[in-house]
């Protein structure tokens, strides 16, 4: 066996397993082909609501197990919507993104309007300290 346990009998590096340098996240093309199978799989179950309504009114006799079947299905394309514009999961070791600011270190147009050391004048200019 060579150094490190690898042999070089693995196809690392090659078209069916790419070595992998960068941390990379997945194409867009890639996130949008999940997006839109996420918001078709959901958007799916519409129709055999309907149908399942239209079973169950003419098995039962109650509109009320319809209208109930029905209701349900109303909220679908909302909820397909935000599965589908919802970003990919993060990665388990990717970094938060997120870096909270002290007041110290506040960008200078979200500092106080009126700060607690008045300058002083001296014959109607501001003195420089």
């Amino acid at each position: 066996m060579a150094v490190g346990g690898y042999d070089g009998s693995a196809d690392i590096g090659s078209a069916r397993h790419p070595a992998v340098i960068t941390g990379a996240a997945e194409s867009f093309e890639d996130q949008h082909r999940a997006r839109v199978r996420r918001y078709t799989i959901i958007m799916a179950f519409r129709i055999p609501a309907l149908v399942l309504a239209a079973i169950a009114y003419s098995t039962f006799g109650n509109p009320w197990i319809a209208i109930a079947i029905i209701a349900a299905s109303i909220p679908l394309p909302w909820v397909a919507v935000l599965v589908a514009n919802d970003s990919p999961p993060r990665k388990k070791g990717e970094p938060r993104l997120y870096a909270a600011r002290t007041p110290d270190a506040a960008l200078p147009h979200e500092r106080a309007a009126i700060e607690a050391d008045p300058h002083p004048i001296i014959d109607g200019s501001i003195a420089d300290r």
